[in-house]
Parts: C-alpha cells; structure tokens; sequence
C-alpha cells in the first residue's frame, strides 16, 4: 500500500498518476481543506507526529510513501524520512536562482534597517507571522498577505497580526510596497509570476531559499513519479511504462556531449522530458563523444524494445550551420528517412520527429551553452540505430513512406503501456500521410486481414490511402473530418460489427463486450432466424445463416453502424463495407 502527503499541487499530480493503476492507496493532508477527487484512494487528514505515522503505516501495510508536501514543510519531511520506508519525493521544478534577488536562508538573515521605515509585503504563509514580528519592532511596517479563510485569519491573529496588516490573495491583485518577501516555491507555487509581478511595481525582492532534502529517490513530475513506484513498488501498476525512442536518443546524446566536453560517465544521464520535468535515464559508451541508450518499452508491446540508439556529437570549425543553426541533428545508419509530404520535415530529412529534436536540442543547449570554451560553435548531433532497418519492416513506416530505418519519435518522451493516446496518434500521423499522397479516398480497417481483402476493390489507390483503426473507429473518423478527407471507406469484420452497429465507437474488448440481445434485435429486422444462444463469437453467425440470407443480415449491421458513423462526417462520403472471414465483401 502507498501512503501519499499530499495537499499541493504536487499532491493532484501525485493523485493523477496513481489512479491510472487502479489500485488502492491513501492520501493525506493536515488540514483536510484540500478540494480533491479521490477514486481508489482513501482520504485522511490531520497532522501525524512520528508515533501516530509509524503506527498508521503498521495498521495499513505501507511500503512505500509519496511525499508530495510543501517544500517548506520541514518537520513533516523529518518524520517521513525516519520511518525507514522507502521514500519517492515529489519535488516541484524550481527556476534558476536571478541575481536581482535577495536570497536568505532564514527570517534572521533579512537586514531590518534596508526597509526602516518601509512596507515589507510577506507573503511566506500564516505561520511565519510570529517569525517577522521582531521587524515591526525596528520601524517596518509588515503587511501579511494570506488565504482568506477562517483557519488561516485566526492563526494570523494569534500570531499579533491585526486586521491592516491582513490583505488575501483571493483579491487578485498585489497590494503596493517596497519590497516583498517570498519563498522560493517553484513554478507550481506561481514564485516566477509573484517576481514579475514585483518587479513592475518596483518592489525590491527578498526571497527565503527552499530547504535541502536529501531523499535518495527525488522526482518532478508525474512520469518520473510513476516510473520509481513502478520500481520500487513494481505490484501497484499492472502494466510499467517505458521510453520513447526520442527519450532514448536524447539521452544517448547528452551522455555523449557529457562525456566530450566534461569527462564524464555517469551510468545515468538527466533528461529534460517536454514537460519540463526531469527524468534519469540509463546509458553506455562508445568512445570519445560516443554514447547509447537501450530502449526501454515497459509492457507495452513494442518491436523497438531492447534495440541500441546511438548518439554522436561532434563540433565544427564554424561558428554556425546549415542557415545559422548551432546544431543540427542528423540520422545516421538505421534511422530512416521520409520519402513522403505530410510530415513536419521535408522529404529527404531523417525521420527524426520534431518533438525528439526539440528535446535534444534543449537538453544539449543546457550542457554546451555554460561551457566556457564552446560558446559559439557549432555541433552536429547524429543519431544511429544499428537494427533500425531490420526493425523498420515490422512497424507501419513502408506505409507511412519513411524507408531504410526507424523512426525516432515520441510527443511527451514516456510511453504508457497500451496507451490510448499513442495509438490515436499513430493514426493521426497516418491519416494525414493519407491525405498529403494525395488520394481522394482514404480505406480505413482493423487491421492487415480486413485490409487485404479490401484493397482488391480500390487497386488504384496508393499504399497510404490504407489507414488501420484498431479498435478506434470513432477516434478515426474525427480525425478525418479535422483532417477534411471528404471520400472515406470503412471496411470491418463482424465482431467488431456488432459492437459499432450497438454505437460502441471504441470496440476494444476491455471496453464492450457483444450484446447478444441486439443481434437478435438485428435478425429479427433482417427477417432472418437463428438460435444464437450458444455462440461465443460474432462470425459464428455466418455459418449459422443460409446464403440467401446474409445479404439482408449485412444490411442491417452495415445501416446500425451507419447511424453512429456518418455524424462524425457531416462533409464526407462514408461507404462502410462488412467482410466475412472469406473475404466476401457486404455493402449496402
């Protein structure tokens, strides 16, 4: 069981991740004032000293804590840290630390004559109050800015605040003063929008440095916290995570930057991931500015898992390349290349997806850019997969126009098992390949069967008019209609027939099962009698229906499904074609 302190932001992040499992948990926050939804986790609130932790982790069988608290939350890290469980700290992204600030390190360390006689607006939280009284005492004039609730005006009065020392946030606006006082909060607790704001007024800015925690397994965001629960608790998920090909390629090539300008091997490298958060990920070396990642796929069934990206990063004489760019990114051997429009780089370019690029551009501009002697130059990045060709044949790339390797690709860097979200986008990038090949008809199937009996019909069409949907019917013709492909044909078998035609637009088996009770709706409208009480899958009914019969069967399902279908069109022409396990083809 996971125990997570939450009542942050990083709490509703830490929550989001650990209901994708499905699995219990309980979550914990001092004051129970914190609004949020909970589906698998229990709720517990109020403040745990050392004896009633140890004890609630005892009763409840926890093995591992999440701790998501505020940074600022010292006494509460403490306890946690001496429980002897293992420990995942949600930390928050901090920006760089400005020189135009003043850093402290403690309430003590504010020099009370810089603001005599000014107004100082604190906004460290109700409980530093009593720590800043003793500057009143010395001629500054503190202004308290606070929640407006009921827990927190009482805390403040006890504290000696009065009621014009009191100003809240959920006024909007920052009340005038000289300077103000902060805590370095990160980007979640708004310190880079509270700075700007100062600065316009012309406040002089003081901020409280966050604490140091010395935890062993420290993470930043949501795919770095479920990755370590997946490791150090691995029975929570029922599927792991992995990496995307563009994860691994931005590693390999930080590694190998790492390794020519600084010396260094590390086993891990920190990657940058398009979030903004910061994942360690696990790499080799080659050889001077030489470096390769393994790719990591989890549970997801992935052809590239266990395959070598490599990176090599090499400086040129000049100070610029190809048009002013200090670094270009090229592929090398098994990374492949596009052949076709409708992809974010040319023909001729490596297929290299502009999120990969992106990420390995920002992740090597942090180490060469304070280098003090390559300021300027310029860097060519290559990126090589040694079995990308082989692999490549077994990947949709020869329909997607992309020949001689694999691509390198990846949107957020993560790759959840079985993820939805990949699949759709997968089929997005075909439909619009489809489109930019210029056909006028795109053929949408479930898969390589119903394709091949269905491509004899359309022999003119190009290999990219054969778009696969999987289970996402639904999902696919709205992408064709944002995509404006007027002309679509949708060919099905009939198991997932029945299921669209009940308008299940995902027909996923996880998602709906057959309803028996509907196809005999369906018989009945074809004039068609069968006992179907026995069958256990739908293509059982062809066998089950004579000749003269499956014609009006197919019409029926194919009308069902056009009922759900042909809304998600409105400025297309959809012809829905229902094929059997012989390859007869049904229209209406």
């Amino acid at each position: 069981m996971i125990l997570v302190f939450g009542g942050t932001t990083e709490g509703r992040k830490a929550v989001e991740v650990l209901e994708e499992a499905g699995t219990p948990y309980y979550y914990s926050t001092k004051t129970g004032e914190q609004d949020i939804v909970l589906h698998n986790g229990q709720r517990t609130d109020g403040a745990l000293d050392a004896e009633a932790m140890r004890l609630f982790c005892r009763e409840h069988d926890i093995r591992l804590i999440v701790d998501a608290a505020h940074p600022f939350a010292s006494r509460l890290h403490e306890t946690i840290a001496s429980m002897g469980l293992p420990v995942v700290r949600y930390e928050r992204i901090y920006p760089p630390r400005d020189e135009d600030i003043t850093w402290i390190d403690d309430y003590t360390d504010i020099v009370a004559a810089d603001l005599h006689g000014k107004t100082l607006l604190a906004t460290t939280g109700v409980q530093s109050i009593g720590k800043l009284k003793h500057l009143e005492a010395q001629g500054v004039r503190i202004v308290y800015r606070i929640l407006n609730r009921e827990s927190s005006i009482l805390l403040a009065h006890e504290q000696g605040a009065t009621d014009d020392q009191l100003c809240y946030y959920e006024d909007g606006t920052m009340p005038p003063a000289d300077a103000i006082l902060l805590k370095e909060s990160g980007l979640s607790g708004g310190f880079v929008e509270k700075v700007a704001e100062a600065r316009a007024k012309g406040m002089r800015i003081i901020a409280l440095k966050r604490p140091r925690l010395s935890f062993a397994n420290t993470v930043n965001g949501p795919y770095g916290l479920r990755r370590t629960v997946e490791r150090l608790l691995p029975e929570f998920f029922p599927l792991h995570s992995g990496l995307t090909t563009g994860t691994c390629a931005t590693a390999a090539a930080v590694a190998a930057t790492r390794q020519l300008l600084y010396g260094e091997t590390p086993a891990e490298v920190p990657v940058v991931l398009p979030n903004g958060e910061t994942i360690m990920v696990a790499v080799g070396y080659e050889g001077k500015g030489c470096a390769y990642c393994i790719k990591e796929a989890g549970d997801d069934p992935d052809v590239t898992n266990g395959i070598e990206v490599r990176a090599e990063i090499r400086p040129t004489p000049g100070p610029s390349l190809n048009g002013g760019e200090w670094l270009v990114i090229e592929g090398g051997e098994g990374v492949g290349r596009f052949t076709l429009p409708g992809f974010d780089f040319p023909p001729g370019s490596p297929a290299i997806n502009k999120g990969p690029r992106e990420m390995i551009r920002n992740n090597l501009e942090r180490l060469i850019t304070p280098h003090p002697t390559e300021r300027g130059r310029g860097w060519v990045c290559t990126i090589s997969v040694p079995q990308g060709a082989e692999i490549a044949r077994r990947t949709f790339n020869p329909r997607l126009g992309i020949e001689g390797g694999i691509s390198i690709i990846g949107v957020s860097g993560i790759v959840k098992p079985f993820s939805e979200e990949a699949f759709i986008d997968s089929i997005r990038k075909c439909m619009t390949v489809a489109k930019a090949s210029g056909t006028e008809r795109v053929v949408i199937n479930s898969g390589g069967k119903s394709e091949r009996f269905v491509k004899a019909l359309y022999p003119a069409l190009p290999q990219q008019a054969f778009v696969e949907y999987g289970n996402y019917i639904g999902e696919t013709l709205k992408i064709a209609h944002d995509l404006g492909i007027r002309q679509v044909t949708l060919g099905v078998m009939l198991g997932k027939a029945v299921k669209l035609a009940a308008g299940h637009l995902d027909t996923h088996s996880r998602k709906t099962t057959m309803d028996l009770d509907f196809i005999r709706q369906m018989l009945r409208e074809a004039d068609c009698d069968a006992d179907i009480s026995g069958i256990t899958l739908a293509r059982e009914l062809w066998d089950m229906l004579p000749d003269d019969k499956k014609q009006d069967f197919a019409k029926t399902v194919i009308g069902h499904c056009a009922e759900h279908c042909r809304p998600l069109l409105p400025d297309g022409e959809l012809t829905i074609l229902l094929i059997d396990d012989n390859g007869t083809i049904y229209g209406l």
